[in-house]
């Protein structure tokens, strides 16, 4: 496996299997890289490891957030990778840090979501995301579900940019408790990672109930119960995360982002269709 921090170097990998991660990777992170090495098919697996500093707003964790190079390293090549691409800052933004990205797809926009929260995420998402499929010119580009916005977000942006790569979710990868692995997960105390899978419940409750609304009151409930300040915990159609239409059988998916104190948790899960 290589290690490369200069563009130039990724030109032999052009039409490879990309995944695009900050570091600190988890057995979250691993599956993706595992599963690109599976699909590829003679294609190289990529993987870059970039702290982005456009999404991330003032007082967001950016100067905090966990970074683990050499282990990252060592866990890629494990997985199946052929390059890892560790650019600069100055790599990635020669011209400066743009602060904001058009055309921001739709659905970056859709109400009561990461928008509302974190108007500066999306605009960084696509930033550094087009930087890097430009630079590496993948086939195929791999993304967890459990940024589910963000998937869908990049899924759109490479259909107004007319960029011909695949854009492949794959399933949220839990601890044995239910608690979606995150690199933020490295900030919870013992006791904040009890409370923290009151996301994971909350998620499991609202795939017994029909009605959005109710499910939605449940979550909130739920979170309460565990000590979380919920931003959102929503029902939404799957494909366009607007709210579901009464009656329609769009498939669901229920979205949830919660703090405990100074730590800020996202998670989600398909939870059927609707009838009612």
């Amino acid at each position: 496996m290589r290690t490369v921090s200069a563009a130039k170097d990724l030109a032999e990998y052009a039409g490879g299997v990309f995944v695009p991660t900050m570091g600190a990777l988890h057995a979250g992170h691993i599956s993706l890289i595992e599963y690109a090495a599976a699909v590829a098919d003679g294609r190289a697996v990529v993987v870059s490891i970039f702290v982005n500093p456009t999404q991330f707003a003032p007082g967001e964790d950016y100067e905090s957030y966990p970074r683990t190079l050499e282990a990252d390293l060592e866990a890629a090549r494990r997985a199946g990778a052929a390059v890892v691409f560790t650019p600069s800052v100055e790599t990635m933004y020669p011209d400066g840090m743009p602060t904001v990205f058009e055309p921001l797809p739709r659905v970056a926009h859709v109400p009561r979501l990461e928008d509302r929260f974190r108007p500066h995420f999306f605009h960084g998402v696509c930033t550094v995301v087009k930087r890097l499929f430009e630079l590496v010119q993948p086939a195929e580009a791999i993304f967890g579900e459990k940024d589910y916005q963000q998937l869908l977000v990049i899924r759109e942006m490479v259909h107004l940019l007319k960029m011909d790569i695949k854009i492949t979710g794959r399933p949220t990868v839990r601890e044995a408790d239910g608690l979606a692995l995150s690199s933020r997960n490295a900030y919870l105390e013992a006791e904040e990672r009890e409370n923290a899978l009151g996301l994971y419940r909350a998620l499991l409750a609202a795939r017994e109930v029909s009605q959005p609304r109710e499910a939605e009151e449940l979550m909130g409930k739920i979170l309460a119960e565990h000590g979380l300040k919920t931003d959102y915990a929503v029902v939404r159609d799957a494909d366009t995360l607007l709210p579901v239409e009464a009656g329609t059988d769009a498939p669901r998916r229920g979205l949830i982002a919660a703090r405990l104190g100074k730590v800020r948790l996202i998670d989600n899960m398909a939870l059927g269709t609707s009838l009612t």
